[in-house]
């Protein structure tokens, strides 16, 4: 069979959908060697492959193929009764069918969700809260099939599998943390499986999830690496060797030009005087305590507790009027709970959602480190300003036993059910 040569760095996810394809198709596809993202995909040659100049492409003896899931269905097409098509009419429909969720529901909501953190659109915090939703959305929809489904469609990979993973793969690497996915157990356990399959660790390698969202980073000017590329042309040699060693960087995944990663600032938390307090070791006794709680975790609180080292807080959410329904109250404080996780190194919390009937309140409890909250989280959580924040006062022991209520989540809380408590730790 004549080769197929595809134009695309080494680490870009869009990509692996054809190469995954072609280890189960058994067709013979080959990365263009010296591939630079930026620089390959700029040329004439290039552009009258794709005149739009995104990548990847594939060269085939026919001619040029663009768009990733084209190039991928091109490739599965090559081998006649390929499996990965399915057996049926019914089958090809549902695999067209979970090809076009995967690229509606959940590579565009990544996409929308990265960008702007990456620089390469203007960070709104509504709308990066709408896309996170919209995200869920989707992600519901999929773990409610795969709750009774190994595979997408029928028994076996297919081609919507391969797609839908290589998708997924973005978002499991820089967006979602285990927080965030463990609301959806059988998609967890869907990517796991797939990313496992020897076809698929073939082309992906070890597969890592995120510890943290990626930060927002600065909106990007066009010039920007145009000059950088004039002021320092002598380090291009060494950024293209780290790329090829590096794994894949979200601006290569989201199509975007690459500039040399930029050495990260010392948190000023870090510089802080040690503590005797060990956050994780307080982590650990809550998350191991199943019985005799008060006995145990609480007073193991109060033991481990550093009131010079660290600061507890209570937020009262300001427009609680607002929060009529159930679960679009207990999705506002996940996603609040998941843009957190820039804090996880520093803090401890509980969320309450309190109440029998709507409009349910919404409270919790913060351990940060340091005397105040962390500049860092005001700046970076635009939820932080949609609550009221009080310093607790432990000479007053109201407000201690306060304390002990909320990380016990103790029911009744002042007199009222719990509809839910979550804990950030």
């Amino acid at each position: 069979m004549l080769l197929q040569v595809l134009h695309s760095g080494k680490t870009n996810k869009n990509a692996f959908k054809t190469l995954i394809a072609a280890e189960y198709s058994k067709v013979k596809v080959e990365l263009v060697e010296n591939f630079e993202m930026g620089v390959s995909n700029k040329t004439p040659e290039f552009l009258k492959m794709n005149p739009i100049g995104k990548v990847p492409v594939l060269e085939t003896p026919d001619g040029p193929v663009f768009e990733s899931n084209a190039i991928a269905r091109y490739v599965t097409r090559l081998k006649a009764d390929n499996p990965l098509y399915g057996s049926s009419v019914i089958d090809y429909a549902r695999i067209e069918q979970w090809i076009d969720f995967a690229s509606l529901e959940i590579d565009a909501n990544l996409l929308a969700w990265i960008k702007p953190r990456m620089g390469y659109a203007q960070y709104l915090p509504p709308v990066e809260e709408a896309t996170i939703s919209a995200l869920k959305r989707g992600l519901g929809a999929l773990n409610t099939h795969l709750a009774s489904n190994t595979y997408l469609v029928g028994h076996s990979v297919t081609l919507a599998d391969i797609i839908t993973t290589c998708n997924l793969s973005m978002g499991f690497a820089y967006l979602m943390t285990k927080s965030f996915t463990s609301e959806f157990p059988h998609v967890e356990r869907y990517f796991w499986t797939m990313v496992n399959q020897p076809n698929f660790k073939k082309i992906l390698g070890e597969v890592k999830q995120t510890e943290s969202v990626i930060p927002i980073q600065s909106t990007k000017k066009p010039a920007q690496p145009k000059e950088s590329a004039k002021s320092k042309p002598k380090d291009e040699p060494k950024k293209e060797a780290k790329k090829e060693k590096e794994p894949a960087k979200p601006k290569e995944a989201a199509e975007e030009e690459e500039e040399a990663p930029k050495p990260k600032p010392k948190n000023p938390l870090d510089l802080l005087p040690p503590s005797k307090m060990i956050l994780d070791e307080w982590k650990r006794l809550y998350s191991n305590t199943k019985t005799n709680f008060r006995e145990v975790a609480i007073k193991g609180f109060w033991d481990m507790y550093d009131p010079e080292g660290y600061s507890l807080w209570f937020c009262d959410y300001k427009y609680n009027d607002e929060n009529t329904v159930s679960f679009v109250t207990l999705n506002k404080v996940s996603g609040f709970l998941q843009r957190m996780d820039l804090a996880r190194k520093y803090a401890f919390g509980k969320m309450l959602v309190i109440g029998e009937n709507p409009p349910y309140k919404v409270k919790g409890l913060w351990l940060f480190r340091g005397q105040e909250i962390p500049q860092f989280v005001i700046d970076e959580c635009y939820d932080m300003e949609l609550y009221e924040w009080k310093k607790v006062d432990l000479s007053d022991e109201a407000q201690k036993e306060r304390v002990n209520q909320m990380i016990e989540d103790q029911e009744p809380f002042e007199g009222e059910p719990l509809l839910d408590a979550k804990c950030f730790k």
